[in-house]
């Protein structure tokens, strides 16, 4: 099997990875949000953290390694339009995605000290989870947009 595909299943394999755990962990936080129980909340946020940290993190770092390898090997030069788009799609995400962390340990904290006490959830989980939601959206978009330019590669 050569260098090259061997590249390729990484790239692919990180990019399901990327996409799909933060899809998933999204939809899981997002719903469970709207069931208002505390309980529920404090785990889901705890595994969310999880997922990023082992799923995700791995994923963005290895996602432009292998890019940048495969452009080289395939002999595309770094600054084809497609290649441009490419990274603004994905600095977008990454811009999205950093506060998303930030916000997602805060909001695992608190709402494990609310399930500990038995007590609601401060109006200022609820702010980050708003902010959350909505830098999600982009986020999400902007990595639709790198699996179009990666499959079509416009010229």
């Amino acid at each position: 099997m050569s260098t090259y595909l061997i590249l390729k299943w990484a790239h692919i394999l990180s990019s399901v990875l990327l996409v799909g755990t933060g899809f998933g962990s999204a939809f899981y936080l997002y719903f469970t949000h709207r069931t208002r129980n505390i309980q529920a909340i404090s785990e889901v946020a705890r595994l969310v953290v999880k997922a990023d940290f082992w799923f995700t993190t791995p994923a963005v770092i290895i996602q432009p390694l292998t890019g940048f390898a495969m452009i080289s090997m395939a002999g595309f030069t770094m600054t084809q339009t497609w290649l441009l788009w490419t990274y603004a799609c994905y600095a977008l995400a990454g811009i999205c995605w950093l506060p998303v962390v930030w916000l997602q340990l805060r909001m695992a904290d608190m709402a494990m000290v609310a399930a500990k006490k038995n007590a609601g959830l401060p109006d200022q989980y609820w702010q980050y989870a708003n902010y959350w939601e909505w830098l999600g959206y982009p986020a999400f978009i902007a990595m639709l947009g790198v699996y179009w330019l990666m499959v079509f590669k416009p010229v």
